[in-house]
């Protein structure tokens, strides 16, 4: 699921991110517990088990702080590298382009940007991946730009030559008018001739290797998913159990799926000229043998 509204390096989040904005949530007052309220939560807390429903998925700080080992373990960090050489030859940039890393997460790809002399500015909401990105990038002395603001929000026009979004870090929002938004804003930032890159799972793609449960071990941590397809496709709900030693961990999260043919309607609908979809970052066809859904949009 880079993202975050929210932002985030979205892979289900799958999501694959990776942006978005990034105000820390006050703590809703609550008013005095029953005794059975309170044998609830203690209940709760042997099992180490918390899921916060009163504010949006993506906007849950602990949803991406406890998922950090999932979302962004050894494997998919060390993948940085290749992702960027193949993100360029398909943007078909040079040394010293400006680029917007969207929904950056912890700095990814942002950083092996910044390493092979590009200008970046990555942008995401959650605080503790910023503070990673920036720790990292004066370890290395990197002169990235990181901003932590809400994807829906963040517009510099006429900044970019080319902008990122990777790891399915589209589709967080339930409101159509607010992922458009994220879109428009990003054509808007863009130079003229400029190019977005979007990474993401693919609605025919999922369809074809869709499964209703599942788990995975990554390093220490293990991942239980369950997921439901909404009405047409258009929609789908997934719930992440996460095992770590005794800690047990439960968020439930959703997004918009996208088609191929959406996709490019809806960039072209927010003002793109040219689009371009591939099956995944090394260019091959879309077609019953795509990976993801890669689009790469022309200003």
């Amino acid at each position: 699921m880079k993202k975050n509204t929210s932002g985030r390096d979205q892979k289900r989040p799958s999501p694959d991110e990776k942006t978005t904005h990034r105000h820390d949530e006050e703590t809703p007052r609550r008013g005095k517990k029953t005794p059975q309220q309170g044998d609830a939560n203690r209940r709760r807390d042997k099992t180490s088990l918390w899921r916060d429903e009163t504010v949006p998925w993506h906007e849950n700080n602990d949803f991406w702080n406890t998922m950090t080992p999932a979302l962004f373990g050894q494997q998919r960090l060390a993948a940085a590298p290749v992702e960027v050489e193949q993100v360029l030859h398909l943007a078909d940039l040079s040394p010293g382009a400006t680029v917007l890393d969207l929904c950056c997460g912890p700095g990814r790809h942002s950083l092996e940007l910044a390493r092979r002399g590009f200008s970046v500015t990555g942008v995401d909401r959650t605080t503790s991946y910023l503070e990673k990105a920036r720790a990292s990038a004066r370890k290395e002395k990197l002169g990235i730009n990181f901003v932590q603001d809400d994807m829906r929000c963040f517009c510099r026009p006429d900044t970019f030559d080319a902008a990122i979004m990777m790891f399915t870090s589209f589709g967080y929002f339930s409101d159509p008018a607010e992922n458009r938004q994220v879109l428009a804003n990003l054509h808007r930032s863009l130079r003229g001739g400029g190019v977005l890159i979007m990474d993401m799972m693919g609605k025919e793609v999922l369809a074809r290797i869709f499964r209703e449960r599942d788990w995975v071990e990554i390093d220490d941590v293990i991942l239980m998913e369950e997921r439901t397809v909404g009405t047409d496709w258009n929609w789908i709900e997934t719930k992440w159990i996460l095992l770590k030693g005794k800690e047990r961990k439960e968020f439930r999260f959703s997004l918009w799926l996208c088609s191929a043919r959406e996709l490019s309607q809806l960039l072209e609908e927010c003002g793109f000229g040219s689009v371009t979809i591939y099956g995944d970052l090394e260019g091959a066809p879309y077609d019953q043998k795509a990976k993801r859904l890669v689009a790469v949009a022309r200003k």
